[in-house]
């Protein structure tokens, strides 16, 4: 069965994720009902009605009928996943415990919780709670064994060069992003921000990967993902919803610059150079002085790729660490030569040899 792609099924996600080929979908984002269990109408303090979630899709009879109803969807999404795919799920304290059991009862690998953190949320109108302020995602691989796809620099680069946190902080969809029906009102009371997708969906996937959304909504994953380059499929019930989502996807334009949105291989994944190489290729003679980053240390390059420095020999690893008394060290990074009076990284000659291979 070949399996379409940039398209919208209507219908029941169940159903329509046991119809897909097994092991086809490198990623799913699920924004499943949340089950919110409100009981009567809220009122802000000028007696307007809030306009929250009331719609019959959020409303089940008991937890045991969410449970089924979460532990045959993941079933699902889990079948239809790559061997490495991975798999988020957002929601709020209502049901994202009950997710998550069913979850790691179903043997998907817990890889991170991660806390959106609204910058602009609704307040607590009756004074009873604190603000919920927040909602959680849990990101999964499928199984503890999967060699998952995490683009940690895309993040890290993302994140002006500091390490992404599992904490984002993020606004609602709000003004012109937020889409409305002919009324004036929502066209979807749950819409997700853009920048909610574009963080999951660039932490996961690359250029032509299949991203999968079984409550697909006003298609937030789809737009995304089709700004983004990766392919998408999105089940959803409603033909109101569907409508709001095919328009809303159809506006973007097609990406003109594949190459902006290919992203760099991670460095684990990168050809492993061996150091003798530059001398191989003559980068390097025997003899060459190699400089610490300061330039206080210098160490020889004997011919086979050893340093010599002082009474020790050993790999630019070795020597760097013996050099600072530290258990480990990254020579390509220690090291440095000279050119024209000035200290340059020998990890420069390693990124050319890599391009070269590449």
């Amino acid at each position: 069965m070949t399996l379409e792609t940039n398209i919208i099924h209507r219908g029941d996600s169940i159903e329509i994720m046991n119809s897909l080929p097994e092991g086809s979908v490198d990623m799913i984002f699920a924004d499943p009902p949340y089950n919110l269990q409100l009981e009567g109408d809220l009122h802000r303090p000028n007696n307007t009605k809030v306009d929250a979630v009331d719609d019959a899709w959020d409303q089940f009879d008991s937890f045991a009928v969410y449970d089924k109803f979460t532990r045959d969807w993941l079933s699902a999404a889990k079948r239809i996943l790559k061997p490495n795919g991975t798999i988020w799920v957002i929601g709020s304290y209502h049901n994202i415990f009950r997710v998550g059991t069913a979850l790691q009862d179903l043997g998907y690998w817990m890889l991170n919780d991660v806390i959106w953190r609204k910058t602009n949320p609704m307040p607590n109108f009756k004074g009873k709670r604190f603000t919920n302020a927040h909602e959680t995602l849990i990101w999964c691989s499928r199984d503890k064994a999967s060699k998952y796809r995490f683009n940690y620099d895309s993040m890290k680069s993302l994140n002006e060069d500091l390490q992404m946190r599992s904490d984002w902080t993020l606004p609602l969809c709000t003004g012109a992003e937020r889409i409305k029906g002919d009324d004036g009102k929502k066209a979807h009371p749950t819409q997700k921000p853009e920048s909610l997708l574009y963080r999951t969906i660039l932490a996961a996937t690359d250029i032509g990967d299949v991203i999968l959304d079984p409550f697909f909504g006003s298609g937030t994953t789809g737009a995304v993902a089709k700004k983004m380059g990766r392919k998408f499929i999105g089940i959803e019930r409603d033909k109101n919803y569907i409508k709001v989502a095919k328009k809303r996807i159809a506006d973007i334009p097609e990406p003109t610059d594949a190459d902006m949105l290919t992203l760099p291989k991670p460095k684990r994944a990168l050809p492993r150079v061996p150091f003798g190489t530059l001398l191989e290729r003559g980068m390097l003679k025997p003899g060459a002085e190699l400089f610490s980053p300061r330039g206080n240390h210098m160490a020889k390059v004997r011919a086979d790729g050893s340093l010599i420095y002082a009474d020790m020999t050993g790999s630019i690893h070795q020597v760097g660490a013996h050099i600072q008394q530290a258990p480990s060290c990254n020579g390509w990074q220690y090291w440095n030569m000279k050119v024209e009076g000035k200290l340059v990284s020998i990890d420069m000659l390693r990124q050319q040899i890599r391009a070269d291979l590449h």
